[in-house]
């Protein structure tokens, strides 16, 4: 089941390893290009350093996104949400391969080195959403600094969902869509809601889940164009696409407090909810990171975790890996995503709020536990046994022949 998620006021007192003031509304940028604004702090040894916010969209004569100069020391407050630390000694995303439908994904990343695969020229990404998005889903963690995506060890596809500067349509993601089921991949992340295209998206999206693929959209828009708020700035209220499109798993943002920030794009029926104010990731250049806020940046965390569970149980179909998501998910008006939960516990019937069962996750043998060390143990027991029995013959019949009374008696 659905539900329409109000808008709440995010606490602006809040301590963190990395903050940020929130991304406004598109209405209240004077270009209307629905540019998130806001600087970003991370704590770092010995001073903070500031965080340059990510564009959503570029305008016509601004320049392409550069690399950031600022390198986050710390972990974002995000990765504590989750429990990444204990979710990915249980599965890491290994042999999962996730497609980036978005503004593209640059391969010059160190984050993501290795494991960019980019599709009709998506490599280059102008405009830095799709590679921050990506760098959510599945960057490695750098010397340096604590900034990790949730799913490190996946494979991304990139596609174009957009314009080189960053605008969507409803024919650019849908065709995605599709590349991405042709290429098998096993999630597909699209980076943004869109208010037209029903009849397209959808079908794409049962192409994709005929395929088995998995589509993680945004239920709100990041911002709103200024265009299309109301007569006294009301901001629309959906439905978005592809998230209202049935098989797809519609996410919608909250911030360190709990809650989502202020003024943020309604969002339309949303099945899970995720970290998305002040998150850190990387530039489309270079090893620095940027800041960000929106319902997409929620989506691409649990597009992360859907490739935690899809590389710990292969066995799960796509919406089986869904399903596990939301049943797992921590209770709330919208559940909120639970990355090791999803991978320790199994479900009793299926549904939202059914019952769930811990089960013993497979963790990686520990170093030092192979087979040479497990035989120097077993000998250890053996001649501690052997020592064990050689005591007792020693004390036995000494203690029978003063009747077990203490020397001395």
């Amino acid at each position: 089941m659905k539900y329409r998620y109000a808008c709440l006021v995010l606490a602006t007192a809040v301590i963190l390893p990395v903050t940020c003031a929130p991304a406004l509304a598109a209405g209240a940028d004077d270009s209307g290009t629905g540019t998130s604004t806001g600087t970003g702090t991370g704590t770092g040894d010995p001073g903070t350093t500031l965080l340059p916010p990510l564009p959503l969209r570029l305008g016509e004569d601004n320049p392409c996104t550069g690399a950031s100069e600022e390198t986050a020391t710390g972990a974002a407050w995000s990765q504590a949400t989750l429990g990444l630390p204990r979710a990915q000694r249980i599965s890491r995303g290994a042999g999962v391969t996730v497609a980036v439908v978005d503004t593209g994904v640059s391969a010059d990343v160190p984050s993501l080195s290795g494991r960019v695969t980019a599709l009709d020229g998506a490599d280059e990404d102008c405009v830095g959403h799709g590679t921050f998005a990506a760098g959510l889903i599945a960057a490695a963690p750098e010397k340096g600094s604590g900034i990790a995506g949730v799913a490190p060890e996946a494979e991304i596809v990139a596609l174009r969902g957009t314009d080189d500067r960053g605008v969507p349509s409803a024919q650019r993601v849908a065709l995605g869509i599709r590349a991405a089921a042709d290429e098998g991949a096993q999630v597909i992340y699209v980076g943004h809601a869109l208010r037209t295209g029903k009849a397209e998206l959808s079908s794409a999206v049962a192409y994709a889940v005929e395929r088995d693929a998995l589509v993680v959209a945004p239920a709100a828009p990041d911002a709103v164009p200024r265009e299309e708020l109301g007569p006294d700035n009301e901001m629309p209220v959906g439905p978005y696409w592809p998230a209202a499109a049935p098989g797809v798993l519609a996410v919608v943002d909250f911030g360190p407090s709990g809650l989502r920030q202020k003024n943020g794009p309604p969002a339309y029926e949303p099945d899970l909810s995720a970290p998305g104010s002040s998150m850190v990731s990387v530039g489309p250049k270079g090893a620095g990171h940027y800041i960000g806020s929106g319902a997409s940046l929620a989506a691409a965390g649990a597009a992360g975790a859907a490739a935690l569970v899809r590389g710990y149980r292969p066995e799960l179909s796509a919406a089986e890996v869904s399903r596990q998501l939301l049943v797992t998910a921590y209770p709330s008006d919208t559940p909120r995503l639970d990355p090791y939960a999803a991978l320790s516990l199994v479900s009793g019937g299926g549904k939202v709020g059914s019952r769930v069962e811990a089960v013993p996750a497979r963790l990686p043998e520990p170093v030092g536990s192979g087979p040479r060390n497990r035989a120097l143990a077993v000998a250890g027991v053996g001649l501690g046994v052997v020592l064990l029995v050689g005591a007792l013959a020693a004390v036995l019949p000494r203690g029978r022949a003063r009747n077990w009374l203490p020397p001395g008696r």
